[in-house]
């Protein structure tokens, strides 16, 4: 079974311990670098004669705190004094590697261990270099807080760096334990926190250059439709209006502001070849997939009989999720500059090398004439990997001949997305004398991801997770999927596809629960009890870690004492769980909501639990279960994007809502302590949210919704079935 670990693999950084070169702009680099005046054994590190340690992050920060995660990693084996500590951002040059993708919660993952062995070797450098200025073995010395000390003598890393820089670098410095971190484990503030807030920090949108044009691109409103003629006589007389030019995607103004560009836009009369897809509706897809559901799919999991051992009395249900958008709060965009012999790239991107290929067809240039710099992105959740507002600028640039920065609008950004799928489920359960499950089958389509990015995987590899590789123990399982192509542009989106399947799955463990007259909290820990880990796919399942968050989540809930007490009409507690294998994390969840009489649903609360290894900042983990729980409930509560003759239906956040603050659920995070290695935490708190909530909802009113969004509409429409 292929999952998106085979990508992340495809895609990991080459950490090449080379020096630090030319300087860039204020958020992409430090400071020039004085010769012999600094230490720099990694072009991701750099301590200056001030004693100011400088930490390049090779990951994309859109808010989930990577580049602090990985200066922490860096200045605990460098045991460096945190306040002299600074975070940069690398960029696409050479001497940086290969940076892969930020995504998949693989991130501080991926780099723990390369980032500590950085800053160990500059450790070992320095007490090295210390040693032969005191004229004493090496081991007498230590690292201490930006020191090299050795009974009372103490000098600090700074007036070290020249001596220490003509040192050779050793191959396997020695790495910490565990138990004398004085950094990792700690709760740290953001190092770039205060320039976030102060509005200093620059992100894409804030981002200028010198005699730099703004363009807006009016594109097909209509997937794979394709410019006809365009009449740009009225957008040219809009003051302000620079330049008319047609691009691969549709017509960009470009103009000496963003407004003039949007109006020049607007006055554009443009006549499209719609083509094939100017009929499509949501309704004719979902047509689709229920004649896709009736045949069999791929068989991507079987253990036992299979579907042979359901039986007559077996229960069957039906599910579905619809697409959403990413809706990320700074709308994509990308600056361009295009030179001759050169081409830049501004642009907050989570995957800078994959827009490479197509920024070298575009332009003619090797890849070391191209550098990709990125500034802080304003939401990323899997959209910002995906390279079209690049190409956009960089076409506008090369054909203009100056630089140009392409600006999306909010409905820009929510009708020229790449959608998370839709997905229709059709789930059949039985259990045995004792109320066990007995028998599992899981039959569900959708596009697929890998197939629609033309990725050199089955088109499957990117669907399953929280569907195939199901944790609890059921003799009897038979798991397909069944692909069905849509219009619909389809890409990953934050926990994809364990957005949807475990909103399926969890819920349907607890109808079998309930169908069993047996708590879903005891029913979940009942599947658990064998604690021998075991291979699911490509990827390590521990029940006893499972069992444990599942356990935490409910015992910090009050699961029992609430299920013991009488509550007011409406109300009801849910649990769900997810086993995030493919980034080492688990997570169970706990919400507790009220039904009101309208059919809106408030959630009151949260509790969480997650496990994910070593929690490498504590403070930052809770913030990133928060954030998945929060955009979680957006996506169970509100989001659906909709087709009408072939065009996306919203525009805005006024008909694609997020949760708003009054909405918001106190939510309660506990972490696991753990000395196994780090695991991802930016996806890993949004699987469980949808299916507790689902489950509450039927503790609350006795009746299941197995449909998201789960709205006024569909909650009403339950209570009078």
């Amino acid at each position: 079974m292929s999952t998106r670990r085979d990508f992340v693999k495809t895609t990991c950084l080459s950490l090449a311990f080379t020096l630090p070169m030319e300087p860039r702009l204020r958020f992409e680099m430090a400071d020039p670098i004085e010769p012999g005046g600094v230490l720099a054994p990694s072009a991701f590190l750099r301590i200056d004669g001030d004693g100011t340690v400088t930490i390049w992050a090779n990951k994309s920060e859109m808010g989930q705190g990577v580049r602090t995660s990985l200066a922490m990693a860096m200045a605990e084996e460098l045991d460096a004094d945190w306040s002299k500590v600074k975070v940069q951002q690398a960029s696409s040059a050479a001497k940086f590697g290969d940076l892969g993708i930020t995504g998949g919660s693989q991130s501080t993952r991926s780099t723990f261990t390369p980032y500590r062995t950085m800053g160990a070797t500059a450790r070992e450098m320095l007490i090295s270099a210390a040693a032969a200025k005191w004229k004493v073995d090496r081991a007498v010395c230590k690292a201490e807080n930006g020191f090299i000390v050795h009974g009372t003598k103490r000098i600090a890393y700074g007036e070290l760096v020249e001596a220490a820089s003509k040192l050779e670098p050793p191959k396997d410095p020695p790495l910490k334990h565990a138990k004398n971190f004085r950094i990792v484990g700690t709760d740290v503030k953001r190092l770039d926190g205060p320039d976030i807030v102060t509005g200093r920090a620059q992100f894409g949108s804030d981002l200028k250059l010198p005699g730099m044009l703004y363009a807006s691109v009016q594109r097909c409103p209509v997937f794979g439709g394709k410019l006809k003629s365009v009449d740009a006589t009225a957008a040219k007389a809009v003051p302000g209006v620079k330049r008319i030019i047609n691009i691969s995607s549709g017509v960009a103004v470009l103009a000496d502001s963003t407004w003039a560009a949007l109006n020049g836009r607007e006055a554009l009369k443009i006549q499209w070849d719609e083509g094939a897809h100017a009929s499509a509706s949501t309704m004719e897809i979902w047509k689709g997939f229920e004649a896709r559901l009736k045949t069999p799919g791929k068989v991507v999991r079987k253990e036992g009989k299979g579907t042979a051992a359901l039986g007559k009395n077996a229960i069957h249900a039906r599910y579905d999720c619809p697409f959403l958008a990413h809706a990320t709060m700074e709308p994509m965009v990308g600056l361009a500059d295009v030179k001759p012999d050169r081409c830049d790239i501004y642009a907050p991107s989570q995957g800078p090398g994959w827009s490479m290929a197509a920024i070298q067809q575009i332009t003619g240039m090797k890849p070391e004439q191209i550098e990709v710099h990125m500034p802080l992105l304003g939401g990323g959740f899997g959209r910002r990997a995906m390279a079209d507002f690049i190409v956009e600028a960089v076409e506008c640039s090369k054909t203009a001949g100056v630089p140009v920065k392409v600006q999306y609008s909010r409905e820009d950004d929510i009708q020229h997305d790449y959608y998370r799928p839709g997905t229709l489920h059709q789930l059949s359960g039985s259990l045995d004398g004792s109320g066990r499950p007995h028998a599992w089958h899981h039959r569900f389509t959708g596009p697929s991801i890998a197939a629609s990015l033309k990725m050199p995987w089955p088109p499957e590899a990117t669907e399953l997770s929280g569907a195939a590789d199901l944790a609890y123990e059921i003799p009897n399982m038979q798991v397909e999927w069944a692909q069905s192509d849509t219009p619909f542009p389809v890409g990953f989106w934050r926990a994809v596809p364990a957005s949807f399947n475990p909103f399926v799955t969890e819920s349907f463990l607890d109808e079998l629960a309930h169908k069993a007259g047996k708590d879903p909290l005891d029913f979940r820990v009942a599947l658990l009890k064998k604690d021998e880990k075991r291979k699911v796919g490509h990827d390590e399942l521990d029940p006893a870690r499972l069992r444990r968050v599942i356990e935490l989540a409910a015992e910090k809930a009050g699961w029992k004492a609430w299920r013991m007490a009488k509550h007011a009409k409406g109300r009801g507690m849910g649990i769900a769980a997810h086993a995030y294998l493919e980034c080492g994390t688990y997570v169970a969840e706990v919400a507790e909501v009220e039904v009101l009489k309208d059919g809106r649903v408030k959630v009151h609360r949260v509790v969480c639990a997650v496990d994910c290894g070593l929690a490498i900042n504590p403070l930052n983990i809770r913030a990133q279960m928060e954030s998945g729980i929060i955009f979680g409930l957006s996506a169970a509560l509100h989001g659906e994007i909709t087709l009408e003759k072939g065009r996306v239906a919203q525009n805005g956040f006024s008909d694609y809502p997020m949760l708003r603050l009054a909405d918001s659920p106190r939510i309660e995070v506990h972490i696991v302590k753990s000395d196994l290695p780090p695991g991802g935490v930016g996806e890993p708190g949004l699987p469980p949210i949808a299916p507790a909530v689902a489950n509450a909802i039927f503790a609350a009113t006795g009746k299941r919704i197995r449909s998201m969004p789960m709205t006024p509409g569909k909650i009403l429409k339950a209570a009078k079935a």
